[in-house]
């Protein structure tokens, strides 16, 4: 009998976690006649009691609940590369747990990894609670990587996903990065892809942990990582500063003048190359960070303690 690993990433999620954990065991116990399965919880540092509550999880379904305990906050892609380390599902799957991904859809996920898929990506059509601002930036963040990055990443993919085993052994062992970007991996690894979507429900309670600066630095730092195109920008800086500086020396032949006339165009234009100059050179700097971060090697998260349930019951 094939295995389900469900992996679940929890950070100060005590007002809604257990009506995810009784939706999705609920899902889960429909398909217990044809999979065994397993939930995995990876409590990422919260500092509420998201820990209890998992812990008492743990004690009443021993058999299929285990919680892995971060030793602080380390973040979402941590905490999804934890469960991706430690599943021992022949099929995994990776959810949120305020239940803005559906468990109702596991079973249409598992039904096509029975028809063949490797890789099931879900696609969000529409998120009601997101706000208009963090639609349109959803959006342009993906139509920029594509733009600037050869690996093309499917629009509105979310950290709603599914795979097989032999993808997850390629992905434990061969994309070891410090600096993450796991869905991405998943749409660049090959092997055979499906599509589900699906309409993110409001969420079931709280807020989102991703603030604006959040999300503005994961950006960065996914575009940094999936493409090398923001380090030729000095190749294209460097051209169009030449054909301006040709213009300026037409212009003062055509005028017959030693030097441009106009104090505010030479004011404009020194203006317009020193920012070109220094915003190549946070470009340059912010690889140098991340190239600093994966060779510094520290690990992608630490486990503090795994557990399953009281030993005393066993």
């Amino acid at each position: 009998m094939e295995k389900l690993s469900i992996i679940v990433s929890v950070y100060n999620e005590e007002a809604g976690i257990r009506r995810f954990y009784e939706v999705c065991a609920g899902v889960l116990a429909s398909l217990s006649v044809s999979y065994e399965y397993e939930i995995i919880f990876i409590n990422d540092g919260s500092s509420d009691k998201s820990g209890e509550i998992l812990r008492d999880f743990a004690d009443r379904d021993r058999e299929h609940v285990r919680v892995i305990e971060f030793s602080k906050n380390f973040g979402h892609e941590a905490a999804m590369t934890a469960g991706l380390d430690y599943a021992l599902g022949d099929i995994l799957i990776f959810l949120d747990s305020d239940l803005q991904h559906p468990p109702r859809l596991i079973p249409e996920i598992v039904e096509k990894m029975e028809a063949g898929a490797d890789i099931i990506n879900m696609v969000r059509t529409k998120n009601s609670t997101a706000g208009l601002i963090k639609n349109i930036t959803s959006g342009g963040f993906y139509a920029l990587i594509n733009l600037m990055s050869d690996i093309k990443l499917e629009p509105s993919a979310s950290d709603f996903f599914a795979l097989r085993k032999e993808v997850a052994e390629v992905l434990r062992h061969s994309y070891r990065e410090k600096v993450r970007f796991l869905r991405g991996y998943v749409q660049n690894v090959g092997f055979k892809k499906e599509t589900i979507e699906f309409e993110a429900p409001p969420r079931v309670a709280g807020k989102s942990h991703y603030s604006i600066k959040k999300l503005f630095r994961f950006s960065i730092d996914t575009i940094l990582c999936f493409s090398n195109m923001p380090l030729k920008l000095g190749i294209y800086a460097g051209l169009f500063s030449g054909f301006l500086g040709l213009l300026l020396i037409v212009y003062t032949l055509l005028t017959r003048q030693g030097a441009p006339s106009g104090y505010a165009t030479i004011i404009i234009v020194l203006c317009f190359m020193f920012a070109m100059l220094f915003v190549i050179l946070g470009i340059i700097g912010e690889y140098i960070a991340i190239l600093f971060a994966e060779l510094k090697d520290r690990p992608i998260y630490i486990v503090r303690d795994i557990y399953e349930g009281k030993k005393e019951d066993r």
